[in-house]
């Protein structure tokens, strides 16, 4: 027994003394590699850093499959189009000997606003020699920045009319020696704040790209809108102003205006002959009134009234005004409290009225994919300005013709025609939509007791959208077979167009006269953008064919 013991003791002093062998032989302090990151702790933006990595083995054992790995910090542009992580394999790096020290360089630049932090973070991996560990040392960087060299701020007024329309600015300037490019501007509005439009155009309302901005560049954002809160409300926009990286959008400025709504002096509105609200069909004469009221408690003296237009909708040589000056350069009326009593006087519930005369332009040049016109013209008086948007239908056109001599059918009878013989004309008919999308598009036309159809069509496509009823004897073309016609259909793209063939057989009456072939054609559609049916026709197409060059004198009925 004593011997058993004595063994069990002798053989747990050899499993010790292994034990005390393997791991003396595997053992190693991470504190012989010193690692650490140099650089600035306090920066302004885009200025560039020059991270240095350095690191010294302090220890007595060589470091074998070296790979070190530099983080950017988050937010930034790394030189020469370099990564955020970048890698040195052992390569580059080879065995890491006692007492050997070596840097590196990564440099590039932080952006973010004042006060935000940026910390790089650089990570070595190796092996001990002849150690089957594998150890890692890592250390960081943080660093301020401190300056954003960029002006940013509302030029927004403190109080702003309640339900009137208003513009503001955001300003912006660059003094950094860097040029900033993928810039952004976005903007949180009050609730109750109805965006109308922006100089330049907005991405979505109340988002905006900026061109790359170079020192000393600027620029401004012109908005308009109204707020629709009660008087003595406060509320407050706010915009920032960041840079784009990759999909993040990174603040660099914001700015904060408080506003105060207050309640109007002057109310001004308008009529257009003589509907507060009115549709405009391109070519019509508009009359237009607007009134103005003193709803505020002092009096206005001496006042000036300017009413502008805008958009490419009216036809200035058309404007008519009794006591306006007209200036065509700037697309403005102007009323002088000289010639108009209310403006030079308008005690409190006064109210005034100016009138003038303009045209809806005929012809409208369009673009591809232009839609939805409206006139819009402003009003301005005593600082106030109102602006009104005027709908304005579609021009929807049907051209309607008349051949012997085509192509399609080849037509055959007597020309001129005879007293109860049968002649065929080919009847074309063609579509042209102006401003707006229209639906339900028809074309209709009644055909004479003795003019038939006789079954051909083309092309092929529109047979299933043309009916004819023997007894009203109308044809109707369903022109948009329930899609609908865009804007520009005709103008900007290929028009929708249909030819059909009739017979005409004269009777004794018309002896020595033109016979009508058909009557006049007339189309309809609804106006997607203002709700209306828009209606225009085309002539009526007799024997004398006007637009058939080869029927000469042939229209007469012998």
């Amino acid at each position: 027994m004593k011997k058993i013991i004595f063994g069990i003791i002798i053989l747990g002093l050899v499993v010790a003394a292994a034990g005390f062998w393997f791991w003396q032989r595997n053992s190693y302090s991470k504190s012989a590699l010193k690692i650490e990151i140099l650089g600035p702790n306090e920066v302004n933006i885009a200025q560039e850093i020059d991270y240095v990595v350095k690191y010294k083995n302090n220890g007595d054992i060589a470091l074998e499959d070296p790979k070190l790995i530099f983080e950017f910090p988050e937010y930034t542009l790394a030189s020469e189009g370099g990564s955020q992580r970048q890698e040195i394999g052992a390569d580059k790096l080879g065995t890491i000997y006692p007492g050997e020290e070596k840097s590196f360089h990564f440099k590039g630049r932080l952006f973010g606003r004042e006060g935000d932090t940026r910390t790089a973070k650089v990570s070595l991996s190796y092996n001990p020699r002849n150690l089957t560990a594998r150890y890692e040392s890592t250390t960081t960087l943080t660093t301020l920045i401190k300056s954003v060299s960029l002006s940013f701020e509302f030029d927004l007024p403190t109080k702003i009319e309640a339900g009137k329309d208003f513009n503001f600015s955001i300003n912006y300037f660059s003094s950094l020696d860097y040029p900033l490019p993928n810039l952004g501007v976005r903007v949180e509005y009050p609730a109750d704040f109805e965006f109308l439009d922006s100089l330049p155009k907005s991405v979505d309302k109340n988002s905006w790209d900026i061109p790359v901005l170079n020192k000393a560049e600027g620029g401004r954002i012109d908005v308009s809108g109204r707020l629709s809160s009660d008087v003595k409300d406060q509320k407050v926009f706010k915009a920032t102003l960041g840079i784009w990286m990759g999909d993040s959008f990174v603040p660099l400025k914001e700015t904060m205006k408080g506003v105060e709504t207050a309640k109007p002096n002057l109310y001004i509105f308008q009529r257009i002959n003589g509907k507060d609200q009115y549709v405009a069909t391109p070519g019509e004469v508009l009359h237009y009134e607007i009134f103005f009221r003193n709803i505020g408690e002092d009096p206005f003296e001496d006042l000036f009234l300017v009413a502008s237009f805008e958009g490419k909708g009216y036809d200035l040589n058309s404007v008519k005004t009794d006591l306006g000056q007209f200036n065509k350069s700037d697309k403005s009326i102007v009323w002088d409290w000289r010639d108009v009593p209310k403006l030079k006087f308008l005690g409190n519930g006064d109210e005034g009225k100016v009138e003038f005369w303009i045209n809806a332009k005929a012809d409208i040049q369009v673009s591809p994919n232009e839609r939805n016109f409206v006139l819009k013209n402003n009003v301005l008086i005593s600082r106030i300005k109102e602006s009104f948007e005027t709908k304005l239908n579609t021009k929807l056109a049907i051209s309607q013709k008349g051949f012997y001599q085509d192509e399609a059918f080849g037509n055959t009878g007597p020309v001129p025609p005879k007293v109860g013989q049968p002649t065929t004309y080919t009847i074309f008919w063609q579509i042209k939509n102006y401003y707006n999308d229209v639906r339900n598009v028809k074309v209709k036309a009644v055909l004479p007791l003795n003019v038939n159809l006789t079954s051909q069509i083309f092309p092929e496509t529109e047979r299933s959208k043309f009916t004819f009823d023997s007894q009203s004897r109308e044809i109707v073309w369903n022109a948009s077979d329930g899609t609908g016609l865009a804007a520009g259909t005709g103008i900007t793209s290929a028009p929708p167009n249909i030819s059909f063939q009739v017979v005409l057989v004269p009777s004794a009456s018309q002896t020595g006269q033109t016979a009508p072939i058909i009557g006049e054609a007339k189309i309809t559609g609804e106006d997607q953008w203002t709700d209306q049916v828009i209606e225009s026709s085309s002539p009526a197409v007799s024997t004398s064919l006007p637009d058939d060059p080869y029927n000469s004198g042939g229209g007469i009925v012998q």
